[in-house]
């Protein structure tokens, strides 16, 4: 009898983010991890991307031009489709207020505040997909 291979699928991140630094940096650390990463300016073109794409999760920056992280959240759960996508929340604006709203009142997947660096982005977007990580594993 054969043996099924596992199937690995490349998981799909989108990352509303206006820094383009940031978003290198963000693309160049889950890149390297085996994600294919893909990238939008603003809370607009955000929401267009995720539903062109259908991502596993999405990475938001509160401070976007155009309409805010918290409105693109906001119409994300208002989406019959969209709601069900985990959402990182990586901010710049991270006061305690700023995280307490985030994960108790918004309800975010998680919240990673700026500066951050590659193990927390790496085990956040883990977390939420319920991945595994090799340094927890071992």
């Amino acid at each position: 009898m054969a043996t099924k291979k596992a199937e690995t699928r490349i998981r799909k991140v989108v990352c509303i983010e206006d820094d383009e630094d940031m978003f290198k940096l963000i693309a160049l650390i889950l890149r390297s991890k085996g994600f294919e990463v893909l990238d939008a300016r603003s809370g607009p073109d955000g929401l267009a991307l995720i539903q062109r794409v259908k991502p596993d999760v999405v990475l938001l920056d509160i401070m976007l031009p155009e309409m805010n992280g918290w409105d693109v959240y906001k119409l994300m759960k208002d989406d019959e489709y969209m709601r069900t996508i985990p959402v990182i929340v990586v901010t710049a604006k991270a006061q305690a207020i700023d995280e307490t709203l985030a994960r108790y009142i918004a309800k975010v997947d998680d919240f990673i505040p700026k500066p951050f660096t590659p193990s927390d982005l790496e085990e956040s977007v883990n977390k939420v997909l319920g991945i595994a990580t090799k340094a927890l594993e071992q």
